[in-house]
């Protein structure tokens, strides 16, 4: 059976960004253990794997495999540029209901922020001011591990989780000279050197150092470059990340694969939303938007590979090496938190004639991230309880972008029932049963 050590004592969630996403993810929580509401979307609370095989054949829930946390063991703490507390957080980015936040405004208004660790210069669109005084981004990441050691210490928790569930910053290309190796990073830290380090890296470092597994919810370069994988290996911590998969991508990682298993062809395929919540107030500014973009696109090119089918891949635009893939993110107020997404899909079918498939998902952002926050946080201190350290590749599932080793031209797993199966083989071997599916 599964050598994991068991979920004793409580579990802190440390949430970077106390906005849309992340009140509702703790608003859900909290009605779910008041029996108010049930956590529909979340694996670990819904999901059934097989284990064994022919007549030993069982589906068992997560945590009948593994020891996951409970959810009343959970403690929420938060950083925000904002001071609001998580209920009128909660109350202002209106994705829910009066009625389904005021059982637990008690709750809620004690989860206070802290003082965030900020740049204006990677979210100038953001103008909060509940704000760190660093004297540079090594001060940085000291005042954010003091954070950490004090939220363990004011909350009796035995163990903490890190998940940002931020905006996104702007795009930081790797660098290897400062991104490179982990004494490269610290010197940089030290040297506060602002056009390479992101506030973001500050807080996968503290979190980290601190014995904490760290989760980057959004498409920043932050734990995707080797002086990361370094620390993680060192401190013996999971990383994961990067973007939740929650609208688009998630159909685009579902439908892609009608496509390549059909052996069907695609000329072109064109994404545009709308949202007018805070994610997407950020997103209008064209170097934030540049980090979503280069998220958003990765997805389909592991799916329908070019040089594997070129008859079928090779068209569209690079010189016909490939078809035409575009992607388009639109500020648009009225719609606060309900994001929509059309995808127009052009293929072709036998003897090259075209055809044409619309995709219009209407979606609730932060209604669909909330239960992946929840799986991330349970999974990810699984792993840590598990000994498992390093880039978690089984949490891909979770994840538009998921990380990898590039050094090693490592190409991610982006299709979406592949990845179900890396997933159910980890919880399996976790478990102490064998991974006992394929994901060729």
């Amino acid at each position: 059976m599964s050598n994991v050590k068991k979920a004793d004592g409580k579990l802190g969630v440390l949430v970077v960004g106390l906005g849309a996403v992340t009140s509702t993810f703790m608003t859900g929580v909290l009605m779910t253990r008041k029996g108010l509401a049930k956590p529909v979307g979340s694996m670990t609370q819904y999901d059934k794997i097989r284990v064994g095989e022919g007549e030993n054949k069982k589906y068992l829930k997560y945590n009948e495999i593994v020891p996951l946390a409970d959810l009343n063991d959970i403690v929420f703490g938060a950083w925000d540029v904002y001071p609001a507390n998580a209920y009128e957080s909660a109350i202002n980015c209106e994705v829910l209901k009066e009625k389904d936040i005021n059982p637990v405004k008690d709750e809620l208004e004690k989860i206070v922020p802290m003082k965030a660790a900020f740049d204006h210069n990677y979210a100038k669109r953001l103008t909060g001011d509940n704000v760190k005084k660093c004297t540079s981004r090594w001060d940085m990441v000291e005042q954010l591990r003091e954070d950490i050691r004090n939220f363990k210490k004011e909350n009796g928790v035995d163990r903490v989780v890190v998940l940002w569930a931020a905006s996104t910053e702007i795009y930081v290309p790797v660098d290897e000279k400062v991104h490179g190796t982990l004494a490269a990073l610290e010197a940089a830290m030290k040297a506060d050197d602002k056009e390479h380090i992101a506030p973001s890296m500050c807080y996968a470092y503290a979190a980290l150092a601190e014995g904490a597994p760290f989760i980057m919810g959004a498409p920043n370069t932050t734990v995707d470059i080797p002086a990361m994988w370094e620390l993680a290996e060192k401190t013996k911590m999971p990383i994961a990340g990067k973007d939740f998969k929650t609208g688009q991508t998630l159909v685009k990682s579902g439908f892609a694969p009608i496509i390549g298993t059909r052996c069907l062809g695609l000329n072109g395929w064109f994404s545009t939303n709308i949202l007018g919540n805070r994610d997407g107030l950020v997103l209008d500014e064209p170097a934030n938007f540049r980090t979503k973009e280069v998220s958003k696109l990765s997805t389909l090119e592991s799916i329908l590979v070019p040089e594997d089918q070129p008859d079928l891949y090779g068209h569209g635009n690079d010189e016909d090496t490939q078809y035409y893939h575009k992607v388009r993110i639109n500020y648009y107020p009225p719609r606060n938190d309900n994001k929509e997404g059309w995808d127009n899909i052009d293929i072709f079918g036998w003897m090259g004639y075209p055809m044409q498939i619309k995709i219009n998902f209407l979606c609730r952002d932060s209604i669909l991230a909330a239960p992946l926050c929840l799986d991330l946080v349970l999974l990810s201190d699984l792993a840590a309880r598990c000994g498992r350290y390093g880039i978690q590749r089984f949490l891909s599932f979770f994840l538009k972008s998921p990380m990898h080793d590039y050094t090693k031209d490592e190409v991610p797993v982006n299709h979406l029932f592949q990845q179900y199966v890396m997933l159910k083989n980890a919880i399996r071997e976790m478990g102490g049963y064998p991974a006992d599916e394929a994901i060729d």
